[in-house]
């Protein structure tokens, strides 16, 4: 049985201000499922506190590229030292973010070690780049193709390790239907699954198959990254982009679950949960519950 190690990433670097003079609330994300026991519920190990640089946009404007570049590539190798640290010792990290940047932090510190794959449950691909969009600026929106090598120096090549996750090693799940980003991931043959897709062709065969070609011998295992917003916005509002016809809380359930099963799954990370739209915790109660439900079916 392998040890969960509860890793703090209170980062919002990589989200756009909600409002003129505020930043991002999901930096409260792990506080606000700490309150919920989490980390009693299951059993798990302190990891700590990755503390990151401050939100501070500057004099950014469009155009620009990513805005708290720099802060999110010094982050990301610090958060990289904390994750790899306990792969390594074979224990599985669950990282409480922060917003979807945080992600780099575990694909930075896979890749130093060999070559892995990672499980994407988003309500969006996160794919956006300088190649398909002149609207590049939010890490959060962009760090699938980052991770993949796609985007400014600066953040695609830390340690000179660029891609972090290949193509071929990428599974997407819960995407809305009218993603925009959905015919280039087609074109690049990155497998995605729909939330249509996953109802249509049922969850938990195609959660299943997928699984099995991220266990291909070619990789050492893969990372799960969830992003709350995955889930329907009449379940889960309290997140930066509460967009329609999302997935229900069994359909994830099992999702998760079954990803989490598998022996070669390494870390999971969770994402975009916004305490500050949740002020009755609602939200937060369910995510929590969705987690240790995942953990005791794996």
């Amino acid at each position: 049985m392998r040890r969960i190690v509860v890793i703090d990433a209170p980062s919002n670097l990589g989200l756009r201000p909600p409002a003129p003079g505020t930043v991002p609330g999901c930096y409260k994300l792990a506080g606000a499922l700490r309150e919920q026991r989490l980390v009693q519920r299951l059993g798990a190990y302190e990891g700590g506190v990755v503390v990151p640089p401050r939100y501070d946009r500057g004099n950014w404007q469009e155009g620009d590229g990513v805005f708290n570049a720099a802060a999110i590539a010094a982050y990301t190798p610090r958060l990289a030292d904390r994750i790899e640290h306990h792969v390594r010792a074979g224990d599985f990290p669950l990282v409480l973010g922060g917003d979807c940047s945080i992600q780099l932090g575990a694909s930075l510190a896979l890749r130093r070690i060999g070559r892995y794959g990672i499980a994407v449950i988003d309500g969006s691909s996160d794919f956006r780049h300088p190649g398909n969009s002149d609207g590049v600026g939010a890490a959060a929106g962009e760090e699938l193709a980052i991770a993949t090598g796609r985007g400014q120096r600066d953040l695609t090549d830390l340690e000179g390790l660029r891609p972090y996750v290949r193509d071929e090693d990428v599974r997407v799940f819960g995407i809305r239907d009218y993603d925009e980003e959905r015919a280039e991931l087609a074109e690049l043959k990155i497998p995605v699954m729909t939330v249509g897709e996953l109802r249509r062709w049922g969850l938990s065969e195609l959660t299943d198959g997928a699984v099995l070609s991220l266990e291909a011998p070619v990789t050492e295992g893969f990372w799960v990254h969830l992003d709350a917003d995955v889930l329907d916005p009449s379940i889960m509002p309290a997140v930066d982009s509460p967009d329609p016809e999302g997935l229900l809380p069994d359909e994830l359930r099992v999702l998760l679950a079954r990803l989490l099963r598998s022996e070669r799954c390494v870390g999971l990370n969770l994402t975009v949960y916004d305490p500050d739209l949740d002020p009755e915790g609602v939200a937060g109660a369910l995510l929590a519950d969705l987690v240790v439900d995942a953990f005791a079916q794996s």
